[in-house]
């Protein structure tokens, strides 16, 4: 893997970890938002600790995924880009229906949708224009 390509991966799972933190940050604390989700019979909060470990397994799955798929096949982002549109909409069909109250919803949704859009768009454009599959 060159250099260009790692940083530029690096880079695009950064930013969609940074942006969950902005977003999470301003809508829990400036806007009071209060981001709880249910498991089981029990309630339990979401801290910023939880965004930033769920943004960072998504970046690294993801990433992972697309190295696998680009040694393996010249089609590689058309079945990586399925792929993670599949689990985009899985994320959203498991996540945020979890959350307790509308803000805690809506905020749910906000954060898988940043973050898998930033991924989805930004991990195979991060690769060198001659080096495209």
């Amino acid at each position: 893997m060159t250099n260009n390509l790692l940083l530029g991966r690096a880079a695009v799972a950064a930013g969609a970890i940074v942006v969950a933190v902005v977003e999470f940050a301003l809508l829990h604390s400036a806007a009071g938002v209060d981001l709880a989700v249910r498991s089981g019979n029990s309630t339990r909060q979401i801290s910023v600790a939880a965004v930033i470990v769920a943004a960072a397994v998504a970046a690294l799955a993801g990433w992972a995924l697309l190295a696998v798929l680009e040694r393996r096949t010249n089609r590689s982002r058309v079945w990586w880009t399925a792929v993670a549109v599949a689990v985009l909409l899985l994320s959203l069909l498991l996540g945020p229906p979890s959350g307790v109250g509308g803000g805690a919803k809506a905020t749910l949704a906000l954060l898988h949708l940043s973050v898998g859009i930033i991924l989805i768009l930004g991990l195979p454009r991060s690769r060198p224009e001659g080096a495209n599959r």
